[in-house]
């Protein structure tokens, strides 16, 4: 019994953290190419590294999942997409009241700069937009080392937001190494 309802309660939970990521991230399968390590083999919850958006001069920790817990700590990595630098999509959500709070003032141009264990990454914005929260267009293979950042919006806005504001970055700078693990 007690099995059972601990099922429950972290169903629900991974179900409400979905909300933060569009309905097509189920179509993602096995397309994860890993540098050093497979984002899937990294557990929820661990300490991945940080993001910086220097425009607004935010730094935040980016953790494994997008569980509540996980988006509760900072940004939330989607387990299904690569990790940051990787050739494909890599998705990053979190709180727009919170971590994301100011991800409007980033405009197309401006410098995104990702450190995790295999390397310090710099992104380019290169695509700002706002869709529907079940756009299936937002989280799709890239073949490209693509940054994709997501939140609700609007960002002032009492109960479940209808729309999500989506920021796409390309990579623009080669990894420099911080040291490697596995």
């Amino acid at each position: 019994m007690a099995l059972y309802a601990g099922i429950q309660i972290h169903s629900s939970s991974v179900a409400q953290a979905q909300q933060y990521l569009p309905a097509a991230s189920k179509k993602w399968g096995n397309l994860v190419t890993p540098i050093l390590k497979r984002s899937s083999d990294i557990p929820v919850g661990t300490f991945i590294g940080t993001i910086s958006l220097p425009t607004i001069k935010k730094t935040v920790n980016v953790f494994q999942g997008t569980t509540t817990s996980v988006l509760a700590r900072g940004v939330g990595h989607y387990v299904k997409s690569v990790l940051p630098g990787t050739a494909n999509n890599s998705i990053l959500a979190g709180h727009r009241d919170t971590v994301f709070s100011h991800l409007g003032a980033l405009k197309i141009g401006d410098p995104i700069i990702v450190t995790e264990q295999n390397g310090i990454f710099t992104f380019v914005v290169k695509k700002i937009r706002i869709v529907d929260k079940n756009d299936q267009t937002v989280i799709v293979p890239t073949t490209a080392a693509t940054l994709t950042l997501s939140t609700c919006y609007p960002f002032i806005y009492f109960g479940n937001a209808p729309k999500r504001y989506v920021v796409v970055a390309t990579i623009v700078k080669p990894p420099n190494t911080v040291g490697a693990s596995t």
